[in-house]
């Protein structure tokens, strides 16, 4: 493993994707445990996409163009269904002070699915790990497992930091109901706009 793939993980992580902003939505929402579930499901949503570019399946949704579209198309109407669900009363994103009952399972399955249902994460591990391997390596399969696994754990690590800064701002953001407004509006939109760009992707 080697420095360059450090930090290559870590602006990938960094980057704001579906599972920052759902996250960041969870972290003000439900506050700082939520957005630990949240992490931890978007994480364990990497999973079937890591697995897939080890043994290969992934090339599949790279050559079958049927594959690729199904996948597709199934993350758009998710990602629109979350934009809907933050806007609606009693949402992801209804924000109150008393306790929520949404269970912390509910939100890790809901993370998991954001990521399973998004195909181009599957093409991701296969063009970005085996460009870290060594031409000498004794044992492919395990170093490609090896990285997988660094690099969910840079996943949860960063998602952790992102939600405790969003559940930090959560009691501003109570005590401001025009403020929660403006940022749901803002994660809906920002839902929205990666359905749209999920829906005309190649």
């Amino acid at each position: 493993m080697t420095i360059e793939f450090l930090l290559t993980s870590l602006v990938v992580v960094l980057l704001p994707g579906t599972g920052v902003i759902y996250t960041l939505a969870v972290g003000l929402g439900r506050g700082f445990k939520a957005s630990v579930a949240a992490a931890f499901g978007c994480t364990m949503g990497i999973l079937p996409a890591a697995i897939a570019s080890i043994v290969g399946l992934s090339a599949l949704l790279h050559t079958s163009a049927l594959a690729f579209q199904v996948i597709k198309y199934l993350g758009v109407v998710y990602l629109f269904y979350m934009a809907w669900n933050i806007l609606k009363d009693g949402g992801a994103m209804d924000v109150k002070e008393e306790k929520t009952s949404k269970s912390y399972g509910k939100i890790a399955v809901t993370g998991t699915l954001i990521n399973v249902l998004n195909p181009k994460l599957s093409l991701f591990f296969l063009a970005f790990l085996p460009q870290f391997i060594s031409a000498n390596s004794s044992n492919v399969t395990m170093d490609l497992v090896s990285l997988a696994l660094v690099f969910m754990a840079m996943t949860f690590a960063v998602f952790v930091i992102y939600g405790a800064f969003a559940a930090a701002a959560r009691d501003y953001v109570i005590s401001r109901p025009n403020v929660m407004n403006w940022i749901k509006r803002s994660f809906a939109g920002a839902f929205g706009f990666l359905g749209l760009k999920l829906a005309f992707s190649d």
